[in-house]
């Protein structure tokens, strides 16, 4: 057993009224799971009976079900009640509720196509064995409809959840247990990405003080690690995240998952690796340790091609659909400022290979020039994010250009060509190339791109530590699902640009 705590912890007292916010934080499971059943439900009724109206008008229409004599006649208002209940009872199922996917990731929507696509398989099958005559335009109407608007519900779901937990609200109270350096790093890691639904409220670490801080991240020190049991109670946490496992023997790792109450207090193991994404991760239990397997990141075969076929076709669309506003731009480039109208820089593309990247000209003629002068006043010459502000070079349109990211439009052709890709790392400078360190040089190990995880993270307003972890993360994680997702929040950012952009 877990031994008695060394050293006293604080009470609360009994006068004192609960707190509202650790009530949430217990039952915000069950009462965002309800919304959600609550939400598919009339999602799903007014889809599948929307399209029995649509594709019925207001006939009684009927099919029939059986072989030969035995036949019965069955009424589509039957079907589509039917059917609206075996879709809900699926999707909960399919676990497309659970605390462990909503909010974050996109776990949560692969979970509701998975388990639409899979529903409509089986009644496929079913309605074949069974001999029953189904509308096909009502079936095939009601299936994509249903999923689009499913997804397009829980999207709306996860708006307000993401503000709610940036509120510290309908978030797990996690205690962290291990070495103040790996729970220091949990601790910010999670304070950073508030939409997993994580909210730090203490720390036991071997050396711990109760009521000091852990490092600089202002979360309380709860105790030692052997008081866990004790911080839990004062602290109010439901999940309880071991940071490292040198403290705790495999015994008390064990008999603290035992003490814990089923069902409302979660154990988490987190493994001493960051910024890995679940494709590369794999369990595998043997012998009774849960041994995790990370695959080494490849970008060969399939992978490649999938990623230049998509790169053809969407900047070929793109420069097709967008030509009449690169004419206005190019016209409005030509007329404000002398100059050409493209402007061209060699940059630093895959396995660290030059070529000459193209924008629409947005600063005065030989701004390059005056490049080292502006960063060597601002005092940011030694770093690797060569970016000035306020910067004078701008012409009278360049700084609309750059707010809008319209100056990047003519890299379409370099995507076409394949100097680029339309998401990526963003290619740099020989000389900004020249400051990397061995972890920011795995940046060249994939294709440069238009837009990347860190434009679509904060642009101009995230520091270059920021900016080459969100890369990083990009090249280890890499998936043709995750570039469509930051194109369409590059979109996003594009047409409401914020006070970040510049």
């Amino acid at each position: 057993m877990l031994s008695q705590p060394s050293v006293p912890l604080p009470t609360t007292p009994a006068s004192t009224p609960p707190d509202p916010t650790r009530t949430v934080a217990r039952d915000w499971r069950r009462v965002y799971a309800r919304r959600l059943a609550v939400t598919d439900a009339i999602v799903l009724i007014w889809i599948v009976f929307g399209t029995q109206l649509f594709w019925f008008d207001f006939d009684q229409e009927t099919t029939s079900v059986g072989f030969d004599m035995t036949r019965v006649v069955v009424n589509y208002t039957v079907i589509s009640i039917t059917l609206i209940v075996a879709w809900l009872v699926t999707l909960r199922i399919f676990g497309t509720r659970e605390y462990r996917v909503v909010g974050s990731g996109n776990a949560e929507y692969r979970l509701i196509a998975d388990a639409s696509i899979r529903l409509f398989g089986i009644i496929a099958i079913i309605a074949f064995l069974v001999k029953l005559d189904l509308a096909r335009g009502y079936f095939l109407l009601a299936f994509p409809l249903g999923i689009l608007v499913l997804l397009l519900s829980r999207w709306m779901w996860r708006q307000w959840l993401s503000v709610q937990r940036a509120h510290g609200r309908y978030a797990s109270l996690v205690l962290l247990v291990g070495s103040a350096d790996s729970a220091e790093h949990i601790a910010k890691e999670l304070t950073r990405n508030t939409d997993a639904g994580y909210r730090v409220v203490g720390a036991c670490v071997p050396t711990g003080k109760v009521g000091g801080t852990l490092g600089d991240t202002g979360i309380p020190v709860s105790g030692t690690v052997d008081t866990v049991l004790e911080a839990i109670s004062v602290t109010g946490a439901d999940t309880i995240i071991i940071t490292s496992s040198d403290e705790l023997t495999p015994v008390r790792v064990r008999e603290l998952s035992w003490s814990l109450e089923p069902g409302r207090q979660h154990l988490i193991v987190a493994p001493s690796l960051t910024d890995v994404g679940g494709p590369r991760i794999h369990t595998r239990p043997v012998a009774g340790l849960p041994l995790i397997h990370v695959e080494t990141p490849r970008y060969e075969g399939r992978k490649r091609f999938s990623k230049r076929a998509f790169d053809i076709l969407g900047s070929g669309l793109i420069l097709l659909v967008a030509s009449p506003i690169l004419l206005v731009v190019a016209l409005l480039v030509k007329f404000t400022s002398p100059g050409p109208v493209l402007y061209r820089q060699e940059r630093i593309g895959l396995n660290g290979e030059p070529f000459n990247m193209l924008k629409f000209r947005s600063m005065r003629v030989n701004a390059d020039a005056e490049l080292a002068t502006l960063l060597a006043q601002q005092g940011t010459s030694d770093r690797p994010l060569f970016k000035v502000q306020n910067d004078p070079r701008l012409t009278r349109v360049g700084a609309t250009l750059r707010k809008f990211s319209l100056d990047e439009f003519p890299q379409l052709i370099n995507v076409f060509r394949g100097d680029m890709s339309l998401v990526g790392p963003r290619p740099q400078r020989e000389g900004e190339v020249a400051l990397y360190d061995s972890a920011a040089k795995r940046r060249l190990i994939v294709q440069p791109g238009m837009t990347g995880l860190w434009q679509v993270s904060g642009r101009s307003a995230l520091s270059w530590e920021d900016a080459i972890r969100l890369d990083l993360y990009y090249v280890e994680n890499w998936s043709l699902t995750g570039d469509v997702i930051i194109l369409w929040r590059t979109i996003r950012a594009v047409v409401a640009p914020g006070k970040e952009a510049h």
